[in-house]
């Protein structure tokens, strides 16, 4: 006699998006490691045995919750990218303290993790590519020769300085970040009232 396959919920169900909804506050508040099937459940007001119901094990879980944070990031991005002042959407964007701390659990997750890591590795590289993509068209309406700043370049800035930013506040480090946020943005300033612009 052979056992039915075992049954999971449907991916449009309400009580998998509470469940990714309660897991994804977990991890902002206390980081990765406390994201166990019976804290997420008591974190949605469900029972534990739902978590497996939905996700057959917790790396499935992980990878459902950064999926959906990482399409909901290019969308975000996309519309940042096509906005009047791209560069200043773009920056608050990247500066964004709680997708920002998402993306470094996810990342420090990975780093145990090999499905985790492929696929954080998958969507950086998509969010980088559409950044690079857009950014020499952005550019020229600043007036400003890719020769001078490549793209890809200033993507990899971006990302860079919002990042350390993100993490040293995270771990209370406030030495030069006004100075570099200041800096920053004095400079998108400047170029989005460039003439160019206007054109």
């Amino acid at each position: 006699m052979t056992s039915s396959p075992r049954r999971y919920g449907s991916p449009d169900a309400k009580n998998r998006s509470v469940l990714l909804d309660a897991a994804e506050e977990l991890l902002l508040a206390e980081g990765y490691s406390a994201v166990t099937a019976r804290r997420v459940a008591a974190q949605a007001g469900l029972k534990h045995q739902l978590v497996h119901y939905y996700f057959h094990t917790m790396d499935d879980l992980f990878l459902a919750l950064f999926r959906r944070r990482a399409e909901q990031g290019l969308e975000q991005q996309a519309a940042a990218l096509a906005s009047d002042r791209p560069l200043r959407a773009l920056w608050t964007f990247s500066t964004d303290p709680a997708g920002a701390s998402l993306t470094m659990e996810f990342m420090s997750l990975a780093n145990h993790r090999e499905a985790i890591r492929a696929e954080v590795a998958h969507y950086a590289e998509r969010l980088r590519a559409a950044q690079a993509e857009a950014l020499p068209g952005i550019l020229q309406r600043y007036g400003i020769p890719p020769e001078t700043c490549p793209p890809i370049v200033l993507v990899f800035l971006t990302t860079c300085v919002a990042r350390v930013l993100v993490l040293e506040d995270r771990l209370g480090m406030s030495a030069g970040h006004d100075e570099t946020r200041a800096y920053v943005e004095d400079l998108i300033q400047r170029l989005e009232e460039h003439p160019s612009r206007h054109d």
